[in-house]
């Protein structure tokens, strides 16, 4: 009798790991699993990669030099009255013949980071980390081929602006690269001098986002575009150790975002006006999960914060979640384009998952597309990697 006691008392743990579940597992594990062979076979197309900077190619309608980032604002379109007068307006429409080639490198370099810093931390091989900094050099301290740390000329509109601060947008691509560099920054590949120089280059970055007035104006953009200034300002912030400008975000997020964005239901009232308000309220709830997945600390848990009124981050997954799960249950009006390509497998679902410790929310972001094809969906889903994001 005691030789078997003994037995079942040696057997015992290996007989519970065996009716362990892939659901009990923590999440960052099944992020990984779920992502694993995505995550090499990406990281194995970002290994032949070049570097393509914002100087590789220039637009003659630019007012900015070779350095300096340069796009065009997505729904002007020519005056079918006068095509040399100035471009009108048409909302969610885009046009194909707006210059966009330094967002398309920046998404690039995007993936290429978060691609190779999420195979690191799988598998330890310093090759992925030798890649990244060619592609960090090129963007950051290459004299030659650097990116200027401002979007003075971004989604200018030809004869009505030569940029906006609602172009800093398209600087949310640059998240994964910090994210990334982080992820590897402990590697014994990446020199301090280097890592300087990255910093330094946020830093600067940040100064303008924070001073210039198309940063501010960005930040005070009562939509999507406030979210993201705020988000990706805290990730750079975060980044660079910049706690003045974190502490700012997470009080804005707290007295701005929250109260003037979020309705008492979860819903996004100013998402659900535009004409692609399914889209857009998605884009925002990814982006408000995102800040609070940057800032949350021991010391200020935004994802349990809650408004005086009761409005919070997790009532806009619960809002969201149904729709996410079957999108043919919206009762709003349809996206005049890219309808058919949301959801994809958004951020929200894996950091709310990892928050609330929801796993209903977890199964259906890994039953939801990894890899999307369409370029409007890319461009906003800037947390393409969520393992790096995951600590």
């Amino acid at each position: 009798m005691f030789k078997i006691r003994y037995l079942l008392f040696l057997c015992l743990p290996l007989l519970l790991l065996s009716w362990q579940t892939d659901t009990d597992l923590p999440v960052k594990q099944q992020v990984t699993a779920t992502l694993k062979a995505d995550i090499l076979k990406e990281a194995a197309w970002a290994l032949k990669q070049d570097p393509v900077t914002v100087t590789t190619e220039t637009c003659s309608r630019s007012s900015g030099g070779k350095h300096d980032f340069y796009s065009e604002g997505d729904y002007w379109w020519p005056n079918p009255q006068d095509p040399n007068s100035p471009y009108i307006q048409k909302d969610g429409l885009t046009n194909p013949q707006n210059f966009v080639a330094h967002r398309l490198a920046m998404i690039r370099f995007s993936r290429i980071i978060g691609a190779l810093a999420s195979a690191y931390q799988i598998t330890g091989d310093k090759k992925y980390v030798k890649q990244a900094l060619w592609h960090l050099k090129a963007w950051f301290i290459t004299p030659e081929t650097l990116m200027n740390p401002n979007l003075q000329y971004a989604q200018a509109i030809k004869g009505v602006a030569t940029g906006r601060g609602i172009g800093i947008i398209d600087t949310i691509q640059l998240m994964e690269v910090v994210q990334g560099v982080e992820a590897m920054q402990n590697s014994s590949l990446i020199d301090q001098q280097t890592l300087v120089g990255i910093k330094g280059w946020f830093s600067q970055y940040i100064t303008w986002l924070t001073t210039h007035p198309y940063g501010k104006d960005e930040m005070n953009a009562k939509n999507n575009h406030g979210t993201c200034w705020a988000m990706q300002t805290a990730c750079f912030a975060k980044f660079t150790g910049n706690k003045e400008v974190m502490d700012f975000c997470r009080t804005r997020f707290k007295e701005v975002l929250l109260p003037s964005q979020i309705a008492a239901d979860g819903s996004f009232p100013l998402e659900l006006k535009r004409t692609k308000p399914y889209g857009y309220s998605i884009f925002n709830l990814d982006a408000m999960t995102t800040l609070c997945q940057i800032l949350s600390d021991k010391n200020d848990n935004l994802w349990t914060y809650q408004t005086p009124d009761g409005r919070s981050i997790k009532k806009g997954i619960q809002f969201l979640y149904p729709f996410l799960k079957d999108k043919n249950t919206w009762p709003y009006a349809h996206d005049v384009m890219h309808w058919e390509s949301w959801p994809v497998a958004q951020p929200s679902l894996v950091f709310g998952a990892a928050a609330y410790g929801n796993a209903e929310w977890l199964n259906t972001w890994k039953k939801l597309d990894h890899t999307p094809k369409d370029e409007e969906i890319i461009r906003n889903l800037p947390v393409r990697h969520p393992l790096i994001w995951l600590n």
